[in-house]
């Protein structure tokens, strides 16, 4: 069987990889199709498109990671074969990126009433601006200047959802962020369905009916976080309300070192087919001229 990995991030958001090297690794690992969906960004793609120019055996696949607000929750979704020159996505994503700017200049400040002084100016920070920083470069700070054990441990004292220094953004709402991905002309994908905070059954269903009323395409049933109970939940919701299924591995490189590229946590595989059932519905789509 093959295998593909259809989430994954380089440095043009929050990874350790150029997107060429993103490309260059599912190509050492035979993968038949990897997807970079770096978040609020496309910057990326031309990058990562040019690698795949001449390696038919591994198709490059063009997204982004869209987080977006679903009644209280904060909800990610990827959007699959997008056109990068998108003028309503590009739109959307500037929405995004500023809001992004506007959290990290105030975990900055955050940190800094909490005894953490830390800068852009840090080796950790990449020399990328407040636009395109991620909390795992401020991690990464926190290791080097402040004795955090693991990036993780940061994440659980100081950054993760509700801690100390933890900022909520301002969000779009789902149906903007589906709609973007569509004029797009791509598939949108519910990100990590399960995540943050473990959601039973009824949730999982109630918010899948949402999010299929409002154009949603798919759900990603294979993750590295997922155990096998939690896949075939997803697998499940997906069948009900006629959801394609999509997985990978979340791959952000030395920023998640637990995470390999096309096999996530170690047991991760991907089937091939969910990239050809995607691609199948994104042709459909094209072919009714249907955004």
């Amino acid at each position: 069987m093959d295998y593909i990995d259809l989430h994954t991030h380089s440095t043009a958001s929050d990874g350790t990889f150029a997107p060429h090297e993103v490309y260059a690794s599912a190509l050492e690992l035979n993968l038949t199709a990897v997807a970079l969906t770096d978040h609020d960004t496309v910057s990326g793609l031309e990058e990562f498109l040019a690698a795949g120019e001449d390696h038919p055996e591994c198709e490059a696949v063009p997204g982004v990671e869209v987080a977006c607000q679903l009644a209280d929750k904060e909800i990610h979704i990827n959007g699959l074969f997008i056109d990068r020159r998108s003028q309503p996505l590009l739109e959307l994503l500037e929405f995004c990126r500023n809001e992004r700017m506007k959290r990290n200049r105030d975990i900055f400040l955050k940190l800094h009433f909490l005894g953490y002084d830390l800068d852009l100016s840090m080796p950790e920070f990449g020399g990328k601006t407040l636009l395109e920083i991620g909390r795992p470069h401020f991690a990464r700070a926190m290791v080097k200047y402040y004795g955090f054990p693991t990036l993780q441990s940061v994440f659980d004292k100081l950054l993760g959802h509700n801690k100390p220094a933890w900022i909520k953004r301002k969000y779009p709402l789902p149906e903007d962020v589906i709609k973007a991905i569509h004029l797009a002309g791509g598939v949108a994908v519910w990100a990590h369905p399960i995540l943050r905070d473990v959601p039973d059954r009824a949730f999982l269903m109630r918010s899948c009916r949402r999010l299929k009323s409002m154009g949603l395409d798919g759900i990603e049933g294979f993750y590295s976080m997922f155990s096998a109970r939690e896949s075939a939940l997803v697998a499940e919701a997906a069948e009900h309300y006629g959801l394609v299924l999509s997985g990978g591995s979340d791959f952000h490189g030395d920023n998640r070192p637990n995470v390999v590229l096309g096999f996530g946590a170690g047991g991760l595989r991907v089937p091939e087919k969910l990239f050809y059932d995607l691609k199948e519905l994104r042709c459909k789509r094209a072919d009714h001229n249907f955004p």
